[in-house]
């Protein structure tokens, strides 16, 4: 064998040994700097969530719940009670807590100076004895139910008062009835909660 033919097959044999080694060798440790190879399958998903990166969480479309709104106050001055009314046999029609008018003055103010009535608020008009009396509509805003009652709480007469109409006082509206008690409220507060004549109101004024 001449020089030249030597040193061929000489190189030839170096370069497939290294090729084998790349290859083969099975104790090569990963983690050198070459990133493997990517074969386009994703990373499996272990349904660990990602962490929070403070990141607000995506809108569903449900609404956050809405604040609840203080009431306004009704009658701050004046003294309340807590009126329930009930039917002839027994059953419980409905409720209010009623601002008290127990004086003259208070009683001719009633409700005239109230700009609006909540649904479970009302004023009673108390009185030392059961007498013939008249209620009007004075500077009204809005209607109301005149409810007069006797000394024990027994309603014996309402009635469904609408607002004065537009440049009248409300004088002319005049609402008759007996009774030791009237009780004011929302205009057909009565009809929604059934009461009726016989029916009886239970409060405590202390």
């Amino acid at each position: 064998m001449d020089r030249r033919t030597w040193l061929a097959t000489t190189a030839a044999l170096a370069g497939l040994s290294g090729c084998l080694d790349a290859a083969n060798d099975a104790d090569a440790v990963p983690g050198d700097g070459t990133p493997a190879p990517d074969d386009g399958t994703p990373a499996p998903d272990d349904g660990t969530p990602a962490p929070d990166d403070g990141t607000p969480a995506p809108d569903d479309g449900t609404p956050a719940p809405e604040a609840t709104p203080t009431p306004e106050p009704v009658h701050e001055s004046y003294e309340t009670t807590e009126i329930g009314v009930v039917s002839e046999d027994g059953s419980e029609l409905g409720s209010v807590t009623a601002a008290i008018a127990d004086t003259g003055d208070l009683r001719y103010t009633g409700l005239s100076d109230t700009d609006s009535l909540p649904e479970d608020r009302g004023m009673v008009f108390v009185y030392g004895s059961v007498a013939d009396r008249t209620f009007v509509m004075r500077r009204m805003d809005f209607g109301i139910d005149i409810v007069y009652a006797d000394s024990a709480g027994t309603i014996t007469k309402i009635h469904h008062a609408p607002a004065p109409g537009p440049d009248e006082v409300g004088n002319d509206q005049a609402y008759p009835g007996r009774g030791q008690y009237v009780l004011e409220v929302n205009y057909e507060w009565t009809t929604r909660h059934g009461v009726e004549a016989g029916d009886r109101l239970e409060f405590d004024l202390g």
